[in-house]
């Protein structure tokens, strides 16, 4: 199966090989792509311009013989535009029965390219003994969705949180914790505590050397296997995992693996001396590095000159682990801009080492307060339970004056997915390399390109159909073919036709709001479609189309919220 544009590529790329068998070598990348406006067809291809001028013709002309014999079943008209633009108009009855086709498979005829392949996707990664901020959402969120459309694709996703559970700041929080816990507080709030040990315990490091070197030598304890230092850690990562899954379980977000970096530790050695053997990283000032001129990348450290390793050896350790258990085809990681020397680093580290594996770093623009960064030393971050907590009070507030007939615990089920739902799609609506601002206004908007606007949109076409099934309690939907005879309900059925490459789109370029701009067109499209065109008061025929085109638009923005990890409800 595939796509309208791969089938409409395929074809264009087909008959300018046998128009021009010269140029076969230079159409690889021919593709077919929706146009920007109906003037336009509905689909276009470029090609000729490029293949023109390896053949030194006029591209034009190039373009009028290709329209001038190419015939597709899906295809009412090909006409020449500007310099040599092929303009691809559908065929109304043809649109109308893949309507169909897309109504009748649970998955809209989306293609399946990921089918027998493995991707590992790393995303999330809170450390321990932490909350869970805004910061946290991006990644979250992000990750969460490119987890759900690489699936729907076929993909075998291995998801992977990979927790921050070792390194320097357990000394600060250990040291902390000896010296200064309420447990009171650790029993009824045990994050918040660990935080405020964490963050006074930081604070007097700086200003204490001797507070400092105490923390490094708990450090070291922990490292080489302290009993009580490892009883405590093990105690920080049980109330860490208690807090971060009820925070998972609000955002829909589950994992196949949870493991930390303490995971990796029995490896760490050994990465190193692979380097050194290889000749791949050598001593320097007492540190072991990896040295990376040939690549113009600044040296990547290994081991530091008091024998502790760090994230980089870490991460390249991770990246053998999951090749050797997994054989994947793809690794992905998902973590903010300030990553992105480290894993060019680390991946060109580990292609030394002979990973084959194709390794991708998709990273996302920092989420600032309008008044500056954010900072769990500093003690100004907002915590993502909070953020939560004030979408789904504001989400009731509005359920409540919307529907007050509604029983109360419907109206609080409805105001959680609403409420989440706006929290999501307010990231996930942006580009992912853009930086963001938080604003409550903003993360909590309930109107304009918002998730709540798209699972109104939804309510609104389940509204048609249970008043169409009242009415018309004895009609036979199936037995109607969709004909497409009105502007409104044709742009409608052209957007809808889409979904397939929107979704392929998102995935292929891991950037999520891709899908979310599919949507919010096909949200407003459908919005003009109930505006001007009659559903119910239509004839015969006509009636059962449009609630059928009704139908299929709303399992699309069903499906593709989902994929968003955004729920929808029959009624709002």
């Amino acid at each position: 199966m595939n796509s309208i544009e791969q089938m409409l590529s395929d074809w264009m790329r087909k008959t300018f090989a046998e128009e021009f068998p010269e140029a076969q070598e230079g159409l690889a990348d021919l593709r077919v792509m929706t146009t920007a406006s109906p003037e336009f067809g509905d689909y276009q291809c470029n090609a000729a311009m490029g293949l023109a001028r390896r053949l030194k013709q006029n591209p034009r002309q190039l373009a009028g013989r290709i329209a001038g014999r190419a015939r597709h079943e899906s295809v009412a008209r090909l006409e020449v535009a500007g310099p040599g633009f092929i303009n691809i108009t559908l065929d109304d009855a043809w649109l109308g029965a893949h309507m169909e086709r897309m109504a009748a498979d649970p998955d809209l005829c989306v293609p399946k390219p990921g089918s027998g392949r493995t991707m590992i996707l790393d995303y999330s990664s809170p450390n321990v003994a932490k909350p869970m901020h805004i910061g946290h959402i991006r990644s979250t969120v992000i990750g969460n969705a490119l987890d759900r459309l690489h699936r729907f694709l076929g993909w075998r996703v291995i998801s992977d949180n990979h927790l921050g559970d070792w390194g320097t700041q357990f000394g600060i929080i250990i040291m902390g914790f000896k010296k200064g816990v309420d447990l009171k507080a650790l029993e009824s709030e045990p994050i918040d505590e660990l935080e405020r040990i964490y963050r006074e315990s930081y604070k007097r490091s700086q200003e204490d050397p001797e507070w400092l070197d105490a923390c490094r030598q708990e450090l070291v304890r922990l490292q080489a296997g302290d009993p009580e230092n490892l009883a405590l850690w093990k105690r920080f990562v049980d109330l860490s995992m208690g807090e971060f899954s009820r925070i998972y379980k609000r955002l829909d977000v589950a994992f196949d693996m949870v493991r930390g970096e303490s995971f990796y530790n029995d490896r760490l050695a050994g990465v190193v001396e692979q380097l050194t053997s290889a000749g791949l990283a050598r001593e320097s000032e007492g540190a072991i590095v990896a040295f990376l001129d040939d690549e113009k990348l600044p040296p990547c450290l290994v081991r530091k000159s008091d024998g502790a390793f760090n994230y980089a050896t870490t991460d390249i350790a991770t990246i053998q682990r999951r090749v050797e258990e997994f054989n994947p085809e793809l690794i992905v990681y998902v973590t903010d801009e300030r990553q992105q020397l480290h894993f060019k680093q680390v991946f060109t580290v580990s292609r030394k080492l002979g990973v084959k594996t194709r390794l991708d770093h998709v990273w996302f623009g920092l989420m600032r307060l309008p008044e500056g960064t954010f900072s769990t030393r500093e003690g100004n971050v907002i915590k993502l339970e909070r953020l939560l907590d004030e979408a789904e009070s504001k989400a009731l507030a509005v359920v409540r004056e919307a529907s007050p007939e509604m029983p109360a615990d419907r109206q609080a089920e409805v105001a959680r997915a609403v409420g989440i739902g706006a929290v999501k799609y307010a990231d996930l609506s942006q580009n992912p390399q853009s930086l963001v601002v938080f604003t409550w206004e903003k993360a909590l908007a309930l109107n304009g390109n918002s998730a709540p606007y798209l699972q109104y949109a939804y309510a609104r076409i389940r509204s048609v159909q249970d008043k169409f099934a009242e009415r018309f309690p004895s009609s036979d939907l199936a037995a109607h073919p969709i004909r497409l005879t009105e502007k409104h309900e044709r742009a409608l059925a052209v957007k809808a036709a889409g979904f397939a490459d929107a979704v392929m789109l998102a995935a292929a370029s891991f950037k999520p709001s891709m899908l979310a701009d599919y949507l919010y067109d096909l949200a407003v499209l459908y919005s003009s479609f109930y505006q001007n065109v009659p559903f119910l008061k239509a004839d015969a025929g006509f009636r059962e189309s449009r609630v059928r085109l009704c139908g299929l638009t709303g399992a699309i923005l069903r499906k593709g919220l989902s994929l968003l990890g955004i729920g929808t409800m029959d009624r709002i």
